[in-house]
């Protein structure tokens, strides 16, 4: 029972400071992470996200290193960023939180990338919200990966919601069913100086600061829509 205590209390902590306060240095750090993370999974088709999903995806979120730490009870979080489509082009990002839980017999811990992407309209609204539960109040779906993902992925694009790992270099799709997601308001505050609800900015009606452009530009540059 101590050892069960102990470790709620030390998940329960590591999960508090990973949703501390964050100055702007470290958010611009957590974009230029998001890029790197979609360079690199970008970089061999093969094993990247197939073009029938680039083309429709309506957001696209990017959490670099989201941890998962386990004694007993588990814990998950992480942070974030999102982009989404819209008639000018890629929105401005908003900044998430992604936070779940496990109970079981386990131990140790681990850190991985993910990748969430909106598939449709329904996608794009449960992005929208300050707050939804993957798998609850959005359909989701582990994505199909590679060029040749078309039989898997006609039975995705039904999902909202498409959710990818990538963890020590291999990338795959994921079960992400349980995790919260949630507007992270006080780094959307320390970046943009003021509380800014989540569908201003992923609307486009919010100009890209200059330091968050290289992360929508790389976006940009893979999601593009299918060649009419």
């Amino acid at each position: 029972m101590k050892k069960f205590i102990f470790g709620a209390c030390a998940v329960s902590l590591l999960v508090t400071q990973g949703f501390a306060a964050t100055d702007k240095a470290k958010i611009e750090d957590r974009l230029n992470s998001a890029t790197q993370v979609v360079k690199e999974i970008m970089a061999t088709p093969d094993k990247a996200i197939p073009d029938s999903i680039l083309s429709r995806a309506t957001c696209v979120a990017v959490v670099p290193g989201f941890k998962k730490a386990a004694f007993m009870v588990g814990g998950e979080y992480g942070q974030g960023v999102v982009t989404c489509r819209t008639p000018h082009g890629w929105s401005a990002p908003a900044f998430i939180q992604l936070k779940g839980g496990s109970f079981g017999f386990q131990i140790g811990g681990q850190s991985t990338d993910l990748v969430l992407v909106a598939m449709n309209e329904k996608g794009m609204q449960d992005l929208l919200k300050n707050k939804f539960k993957i798998g609850g109040n959005a359909s989701a779906a582990a994505g199909p990966v590679g060029r040749d993902a078309s039989a898997a992925t006609n039975l995705t694009l039904k999902s909202e919601l498409l959710t990818y790992s990538r963890a020590q270099g291999l990338f795959a799709g994921v079960d992400l069913s349980g995790t919260v997601v949630n507007q992270n308001t006080a780094d959307t505050r320390t970046f943009y100086g003021s509380d800014i609800p989540f569908s201003t900015i992923l609307s486009g009606k919010k100009v890209t600061p200059p330091s968050a452009r290289p992360f929508v530009s790389t976006v940009a540059k893979y999601f593009h829509k299918a060649s009419q």
